[in-house]
This record gives C-alpha cells, structure tokens and sequence, in this order.
C-alpha cells in the first residue's frame, strides 16, 4: 500500500510538473486552452452586417490566422506596440506579439526576448499623380497625406515632416481619395505598392518619393520559451520555402484594387 501510494504521488508529481512546463511555452499554453492569444498593433475591428469589406493595411492579421490553422486553435488578439510587447509576453497575456522592428528599436537589446523574422519588411513608400509637383518628403509639409488605420506610419508624417495627415478607414479609401484628388499623397507599405502600381489603372498614380524607415516584421517571445521559438521558426521557413508570400501580396493587390474600383464613383482627378 505503501509503495502504491508512493508511485501515485510520484506520478501526480510529475503530471504537475509536465503541466508547468508546458505553461512555460506560449505556443503550448495556446494548445492547452484551444485560444491562441497573439499581440498585434492593429486588432480587426469585428465585422458589421451590411458593411464594406476592407483589406488591412498590415499582414499581421493573416500570420497569425494562419499560425492559427496550424496549431487547430482559435485566435484571439490583442491590441500591443513595440514598447509593451516584452512585458505582454513574460506576464503570459499574449502567447506570441507580432512586431515591426527597425535595427535600432529596443525590443532588440531585451536579453529576455527572442525575435523571429517572418519573412515580411516594409518602409514608407509615398505615391502621387504622376504630375505631382512633390518632389522629396520635406515638401510634404502643409499638405494632405492620406493613410489608414493599423498602418505603421500614423502620427508620423505629419510629425516629421509637417504634413496634413487624413486618416482612412483602410488602404483602399486612402488610395481611393489619392485618385479623386482629395489628398496630394498615400502613405503605405512599400511592399504592397510597389505590386500595385504594376497594374495599368494606377500608371497615372505612380510618382513616388525613397522608401524610409524600412522595418521588419517579427514574432517576439520569451528567451527562454525554446518550444515556442522552435515552431516559430520552422513556421517562418515553411512560409519562405512555399508559395505563401507570393500569394499573400497577390491577394493583397488584387483585393485592394478590386475595393477601390468598386468604390470610385467620380472621375479620377486631373
């Protein structure tokens, strides 16, 4: 009886012991609860019957659905910025933070976090009419900038270079205003654009100032969630290896395009 009890305990023990671990590593915690909580800069706004559907300006949103797909959970998303992210990990209200990263940010020096490329970067990318008058950012100053909510380029325009900023509800009624001439410039990742001004319709819209502030997109986690970095890491290199990115950017100007043609009621500006 003695021994029995023993063994019990010891396996009770180690039972206790395996879940603890396990709650150690955000990716199995997501596992273990059926919700994957992940940070993001710009959480969806839940969907309104009868409204517009709209492209999102970053593709944090389809990672993490993806990663979703991949580990049979569900998501749930949280709204982060690069100067909580670490404290969202270790404290466990996120499982994973997606971050967009330059080489100076901090999140860089944190001992206590790991960063993964997924495989995305972007900087500013401007576009005007092709007979725009701008020629350089800092002629930007007193004049409209269209952007979108989400995008990483909010408040910063118009802080460094003087610009009148006109925040859009998505990338597709900011460029939709860039056409109907109700902003002189549209602000957005450069990764994006530079597929759709490929497309004849936005030939008369492809002037463009230097791309700035390129920055790279990461999943951060814990330095010593070895579980959570290692799967991170392989999903990363199955993104790169396919055709999933190809694809992403794909649908990005083609969804993009497709919203702003069925919109754009008034002629082109000219």
């Amino acid at each position: 009886m003695h021994v029995m009890k023993l063994a019990v305990s010891v396996l009770l023990h180690v039972s206790l012991l395996a879940s603890a671990q396990a709650a150690d590593s955000g990716i199995d915690a997501g596992r273990q609860r059926g919700t994957l909580v992940a940070g993001v800069s710009y959480p969806l706004p839940a969907y309104v019957a009868g409204a517009k559907f709209r492209t999102p300006e970053s593709p944090e949103s389809t990672l993490v659905e993806d990663l979703g797909k991949r580990l049979k959970v569900k998501l749930g998303m949280s709204k982060t910025d690069n100067s909580n992210a670490a404290q969202w990990i270790r404290s466990g209200r996120a499982d994973v933070v997606l971050a967009l990263v330059d080489d100076n940010d901090p999140l860089r020096r944190d001992a206590g976090v790991v960063l993964i490329p997924t495989g995305y970067s972007a900087g500013a990318m401007a576009i005007m009419r092709s007979d725009t008058d701008i020629k350089s950012w800092e002629q930007l100053k007193g004049r409209t900038v269209c952007l979108s909510e989400g995008g990483a380029y909010v408040g910063k325009i118009a802080a460094k270079y003087g610009a009148i900023e006109k925040v859009q509800r998505a990338p597709a009624d900011s460029l939709l205003s860039l056409r109907i001439g109700a902003c002189d410039a549209a602000v957005h990742d450069d990764t994006m654009l530079n597929d759709l001004l490929k497309l004849p319709e936005w030939k008369k819209f492809s002037a463009r100032l230097p791309v700035q502030s390129r920055r790279t997109l990461v999943f951060a986690v814990r330095a010593d969630d070895a579980k959570s970095i290692s799967y991170l890491r392989q999903t990363s290199a199955d993104w790169a290896a396919g055709g999933f990115w190809p694809e992403l950017k794909k649908k990005w100007v083609n969804h993009v395009a497709f919203e702003v043609y069925l919109d754009q009621n008034v002629p082109d500006c000219h």
